[in-house]
């Protein structure tokens, strides 16, 4: 069962996208969360999410984003904007002393990200990227494979995907294949996980060089909707990933050791909310005649008592109370790991801009 909390944080929306639904419900299952108030830049339109959405009677409902950041009882924000809206609204979050629970991309780019972060520093206040499925606690036991030496051994490779196949609607009209909503089209979006995940395994190890893999598809707006890339670090273990809005659902991740393989085929969204399987083998080879492989791989399955989701604004809540109830520092783990996913994903698309030439990392 979740832990029970006498105090909560109190939580304001700042506009009404697709994933705010399920962070909404993330925030009502979170233990020590309060949904508390929405803002949308319509008055009718916030009222009808907040109805939709089953926030509670008593929930504040604003019809700009300016009177949510006034209100003095928001503790905490979540802003589910358009990437092209962060800085704007990101910094104007911080400066009103509003924890700040941002969606992925954080910005257009890491010069954007670092104003951002820097406003949350200056004013004091916690900061964390909506990348979900690093607080299931699959994600924990499998860090535990990864770094026993004696079953996994000395990293050599990762390879991610993450794909899905949109409809003509979402390839027309979803913001993130809007040049001026979300440029970062495919790599901003799924493209982001799959760096996150590549530099989990990695252990948050910058790579040395950054090379787009040839052949990108852009809509007629010149947004990326499919690229991939390939990483390399200087001690010559490699990595690869491919993002997509036009090919099946698909969410990969394979990590090649020396003396091990974690293989995970759900990692950005679990096939179910109570639990997360990965498959790990070690040491494996062929058994006499070549018939089999001996030893077989492992299933491990990791139960969890709340969803990925509602475990991450737990985690965040935990940060706020600690900083406001005990005076706590904000913790710099999660800003630091988002930029290194932000500084991967320009070097990616400088790469594509400038006709897939290697880039070189210089952190």
């Amino acid at each position: 069962m979740a832990e029970e909390y006498t105090k909560k944080i109190k939580f304001g929306i700042l506009g009404c996208a697709e994933i705010a639904r399920k962070v909404s419900r993330a925030i009502t299952l979170s233990p020590n969360s309060q949904l508390y108030a929405v803002a949308s830049r319509s008055i009718e339109k916030a009222k009808n999410f907040a109805s939709a959405n089953g926030f509670p009677s008593t929930a504040k409902i604003y019809g700009s984003y300016e009177e949510l950041l006034d209100d003095p009882d928001v503790d905490a924000v979540y802003a589910p904007l358009p990437t092209s809206l962060h800085l704007k609204w990101a910094v104007k979050v911080a400066e009103k002393k509003k924890h700040l629970l941002l969606e992925k991309p954080v910005a257009l780019d890491v010069k954007e990200f670092d104003v951002i972060v820097k406003a949350c520093e200056d004013n004091g206040v916690q900061f964390m990227d909506g990348t979900m499925w690093m607080h299931n606690p699959r994600t924990l036991k499998m860090r535990e494979f990864l770094d026993d030496s004696e079953k996994f051994g000395e990293l050599r490779s990762v390879h991610s995907i993450f794909t899905f196949s949109a409809g003509d609607d979402f390839l027309k009209n979803d913001i993130r294949v809007k040049p001026d909503l979300d440029a970062l089209g495919a790599l901003g979006d799924v493209g982001w996980y799959c760096i996150r995940s590549i530099l989990w395994v990695a252990d948050y190890e910058l790579p040395k060089t950054v090379t787009a893999l040839r052949g990108p598809i852009f809509n007629n707006s010149r947004v990326i909707l499919a690229c991939g890339a390939s990483l390399q670090w200087e001690d010559g273990k490699v990595a690869t990933f491919q993002a997509s809005f036009l090919t099946n659902l698909t969410m990969d991740v394979t990590a090649l050791g020396t003396n091990g393989t974690l293989h995970l085929r759900d990692f950005v969204i679990p096939f179910q909310e109570t639990s997360g399987t990965f498959t790990f083998a070690s040491k494996s080879g062929f058994e006499e005649l070549v018939t089999g492989w001996v030893p077989l791989p492992s299933e491990h399955i990791i139960p969890t008592d709340l969803p990925q989701e509602a475990r991450m604004v737990q985690e965040f809540s935990s940060l706020v109370l600690s900083i406001k109830e005990s005076g706590s520092q904000p913790e710099k783990k999660w800003p630091s790991i988002s930029r290194k996913t932000q500084f991967v994903l320009d070097a990616v698309k400088r790469s594509i801009d400038q006709g897939f030439e290697t880039i070189e990392i210089f952190s």
